[in-house]
């Protein structure tokens, strides 16, 4: 496998162990363990669907894969927004892992598109 994408892949294992240990410093209330809940799936799918994007067979695959990791980047980024907007958290970590979703869909998104683009050629 290419630098890049090893460097990706380990990126994406620290952001799903950050997220982890971040949620446990939730409040312990109805509202943060849903959210908290929902931002756990989504934050450790990042990472397992960018190692499952990594084995694609094709590129029709590759596109595919990469869209859901996209997926969950986002949706990580939509937890972490309520949490930071809700006021769960005032904890700087909030906002770094904010902007590492953010900077993981950008990412994936420019990947997609690329790897798009390669198929219609």
């Amino acid at each position: 496998m290419n630098p890049e994408a090893e460097a990706l892949k380990r990126r994406t294992k620290r952001f799903a162990l950050d997220v982890l240990a971040f949620v446990r410093t939730l409040p312990h209330t109805d509202e943060a363990r849903d959210i908290g809940g929902q931002l756990r799936r989504a934050g450790t799918a990042v990472a397992s669907n960018y190692r499952a994007t990594c084995r694609s067979r094709s590129q029709v695959e590759f596109v595919a894969k990469i869209g859901v990791a996209l997926e969950e980047a986002d949706e990580s980024a939509l937890w972490l927004e309520i949490i930071i907007e809700d006021g769960m958290s005032k904890v700087p970590m909030a906002l770094r892992l904010l902007d590492e979703a953010n900077q993981l869909s950008a990412i994936f998104a420019a990947s997609r598109i690329t790897a798009s683009q390669s198929l219609g050629r």
